[in-house]
């Protein structure tokens, strides 16, 4: 089905993807309805419709669906059943089976190891004593994270040994959740991928990622030589899992280079953090291709504009140099219109494109 320009894109979600995916579509010519809790969100800030409901609220997202033409969201912590009546009456993208997999940490990883892929040691996790049973299997150092509603470095405990078990589940207040082993890695990196739904597939560069406290700093392209072959195998495995979930629209698979293996870590159904680098640095931004996607549009070309790109999150205080960095000629900077920074709240981002001649 296609959905031509000038059609209305229903946007479930009210953040700062939510906020991208409606310029980026807005370019393109389409207008953008965001549905979502908080009406003071970035995406509503530039959208030209808003409804303010909760994400349980059936009748109201039956409402919703009804006054656009395709249905996207930006965020996975959505309940899929409403979602589910969204997709009777209108189209749907990403697929509910994509968010019901990435939803749950446990369904996830089965997911990924029926596809052949290869996740950390992980154990399920589902009451104090299932704690004891999986330290003993996994061992420390480990993480136990809640099997749903986690991102950012929510919902997770780190344990060192036996003795972190009672303060850890005490910080996952008792949810089922896995453990998952520690392993030593060379590097962390994601591939980004769309998928059209009549199967065509683009994928960008893999960003190298870093990580503070559970939270993207950076993301550099290309991630280097070393990386290629686990950057292969990371990305036939992406197109594997697509391809098994009916997916269209972008879908982002996080993962763990270690010794030229690529071990998988999380998958997001959706536009990511580790992609802004592709809204100045590639020849189509992640979020247009999601919108070509989901309105049966042909994909646009994905290439590297520059040898190098470099994204950083500005988290907390670090937009409040604006200024600063305005005055620098080679950033491009976003900000997202977010009304205070918090410590560990994405306020904007800053890119930076490098040519031959720069370092």
């Amino acid at each position: 089905m296609i959905v031509p320009p000038g059609a209305t894109i229903g946007i479930i979600g009210g953040g700062q993807l939510g906020r991208m995916l409606a310029l980026a579509a807005a370019r393109l010519g389409y207008r953008c309805h965001v549905y979502a809790p908080d009406e003071t969100g970035p995406a509503a800030l530039v959208a030209a419709r808003f409804t303010r409901g909760a994400f349980e609220d059936e009748a109201a997202l039956a409402r919703f669906a009804g006054e656009v033409d395709v249905v996207t969201y930006e965020f996975e912590n959505i309940p899929t059943g409403p979602l589910a009546a969204i997709a009777a009456l209108v189209p749907l993208h990403p697929p509910v089976a994509a968010l019901e997999t990435a939803q749950d940490r446990l369904a996830e990883k089965a997911f990924i190891e029926r596809l052949g892929g290869r996740p950390a040691p992980y154990a399920q996790v589902d009451d104090r004593a299932g704690l004891d049973a999986a330290l003993a299997e996994i061992g420390a150092p480990a993480i136990l994270k809640t099997r749903r509603f986690g991102y950012d470095g929510k919902g997770q405990a780190r344990i060192d040994g036996a003795a972190d078990a009672d303060a850890a589940w005490e910080a996952v207040r008792g949810a089922a959740s896995i453990l998952e082993g520690f392993i030593p890695f060379d590097a962390e990196y994601s591939i980004l991928l769309c998928r059209g739904a009549d199967g065509e597939i683009v994928t960008w560069d893999a960003p190298l990622n870093r990580h503070e406290g559970g939270i993207l700093v950076t993301s550099d392209v290309p991630a280097g030589p070393e990386l290629a072959s686990a950057i292969a195998e990371a990305e036939a495995l992406a197109r594997r899992a697509a391809g098994a979930l009916g997916h269209v629209g972008m879908l982002t698979m996080e993962f763990f280079a270690c010794r030229g293996a690529a071990i998988f870590n999380e998958m997001a159904p959706r536009v990511h953090n580790s992609g802004h680098w592709t809204i100045e640095g590639a020849t189509t931004s992640q979020f247009e291709n999601h919108i070509r996607a989901i309105c049966g549009l042909p994909l646009g070309a994905t290439r590297r504009i520059v040898p190098r790109v470099a994204m950083r999150n500005l988290v907390g205080d670090e937009a409040t140099r604006w200024r600063d960095i305005l005055a620098d000629p080679g950033a491009r900077l976003h900000l997202y219109g977010k009304d205070a920074p918090r410590p560990g709240r994405k306020m904007g981002h800053v890119t930076r494109l490098f040519g031959d001649s720069e370092e």
